[in-house]
């Protein structure tokens, strides 16, 4: 018996030692993504509580620099440029610092988001860009710390942010006319060459009908200026599956003098040998 405890203390030891305890966080993890217009906004923030306590004044001091939520970087990323206050923040990942006032906050982007709290060395050089915002008074508290994207329009949204008995909305505007009138030019301007390129290579890999590959193939090269090597290759390849090898060794010549041009070796070699190929 003596033999077979230890025995077993030996197999769960190394099983105990593995495990980890899981306790929830006290400021809990959120996400949320929302679009506005045409311009995804996502935002991950932690959430700590009140739970109790006085929060603007006292745990969070006015007037002084604010992480905004808890542990690690609020970051808010933003798929298009968007404008604030006149002003045009770039497209991307930024972290949301504020110092929060009675009548108002600054909101800060601030370009490294990789910090816990805030940043050991501040610098005014990643401050994309700042702001202030009216605070207003809210008539019911907030216990979680919460951040939202609110009052959408086509056009623009509000960032809320809100805590205890204070609550901020920053405006920011989304560029929906210029991605949808570049998006319907686009449309009705019809397929560009490379679309006739993928549509002729995706018949021409798949055994579909030839004939179409070779006037999808053709419109490529003719709406391209540059004549690419890969696409007049691809012509080659087609014009061999039809029976026309002279006219394949011609289009792999134009296509091996583009290669070399290009100093891609892969499609001077590939036009080499099908020339060789079809010359016999």
């Amino acid at each position: 018996m003596k033999k077979l405890l230890i025995a077993l203390a030996l197999i769960i030891a190394p099983l105990a030692s593995g495990a980890q305890v899981k306790t929830p966080q006290a400021s809990p993890k959120g996400y949320i993504k929302q679009t506005v217009g045409l311009t995804d906004v996502e935002v991950t923030y932690s959430r700590p509580g009140a739970r109790g306590r006085a929060v603007f004044g006292n745990l969070v001091p006015f007037g002084k620099l604010w992480r905004t939520g808890a542990n690690e970087n609020t970051i808010i990323n933003f798929s298009d440029d968007v404008v604030i206050d006149g002003k045009t923040l770039k497209k991307g990942k930024y972290a949301i610092y504020t110092v929060p006032r009675i009548e108002s906050w600054d909101i800060i982007f601030y370009l490294s988001t990789d910090n816990w709290g805030l940043p050991e060395n501040w610098s005014d050089a990643y401050v994309a860009l700042k702001t202030t915002v009216k605070e207003e008074a809210l008539p019911t508290p907030v216990e979680t710390f919460t951040i939202g994207i609110n009052g959408l329009d086509p056009n623009f949204g509000y960032l809320d942010i809100s805590w205890e008995n204070s609550h901020v909305a920053l405006k920011f505007e989304v560029p929906t006319a210029k991605i949808a009138t570049a998006s319907i030019d686009k449309a009705l301007a019809g397929p560009t060459w490379n679309d006739y390129f993928a549509a002729s290579q995706y018949l021409f890999q798949s055994n579909g009908n030839i004939e179409t590959a070779r006037t999808y193939v053709d419109k490529a090269l003719d709406m391209s200026s540059d004549k690419p090597y890969y696409v007049s290759r691809l012509k080659s390849l087609i014009q061999a599956k039809q029976g026309d090898k002279k006219g394949a060794i011609e289009t792999a010549k134009a296509s091996l003098a583009s290669a070399e041009a290009a100093n891609n070796a892969d499609y001077v070699k590939l036009n080499k040998d099908s020339i060789a190929e079809w010359s016999r």
